[in-house]
């Protein structure tokens, strides 16, 4: 037994246009490909269930894309002249096919601060009045705070982000000797 048929979507002719060139760009990455062509083919009237089977995506995917382009769409169609500030209509097109934001703890540190972290990991110690010749994660820890880069840090935290921002290089020569 079928369930109701979902609400039609209507596209402009800027919008299919946007749409199937989002489709047709070498570049465009393959879950936009994929969320353009669920617009387009629900804009034709195909069922959600021969869309999901000729994607490869499940129904209730299918649904959320339709729900969300249902939602975004009076934004969508507004008029450059109404808002002049507004970005282009493709910008908004592949804002509305973007991921949405993840739930989630906020960073802690901020890109500036993790860059200022690194800054100091370069510095000699005895530069800023340390009696050790290397930076210890504990040493680093107290220098930041004393120079109110940030409010608390623990010595773990410096090294994870130490360890995560070292070189990839390999270990062994990639070049043969000769």
């Amino acid at each position: 037994m079928p369930g109701p048929q979902p609400l039609p979507l209507s596209l402009t002719v800027p919008q299919r246009a946007i749409l199937e060139g989002l489709v047709r760009r070498q570049t465009s990455p393959q879950r936009l490909v994929w969320r353009a062509q669920t617009i387009l083919a629900a804009a034709d009237g195909t069922p959600t269930a021969h869309i999901a089977q000729h994607l490869g995506l499940t129904r209730t995917t299918v649904h959320t894309w339709r729900e969300r382009w249902r939602v975004a769409a009076p934004h969508l169609d507004l008029p450059e002249v109404e808002e002049p500030d507004a970005p282009p209509l493709a910008m908004r097109i592949e804002a509305c096919l973007a991921d949405a934001p993840r739930p989630g703890t906020p960073a802690t540190f901020t890109p500036e601060q993790l860059t200022q972290l690194i800054a100091l990991a370069c510095e000699a110690p005895q530069d800023s009045g340390r009696p050790v010749t290397h930076w210890t994660p504990k040493e680093l820890a107290d220098e930041l705070v004393h120079r109110d880069i940030v409010e608390s840090i623990s010595p773990r935290t410096i090294g994870r982000f130490l360890k995560r921002s070292r070189s990839q290089a390999p270990s062994d020569p990639v070049l043969a000797q000769s």
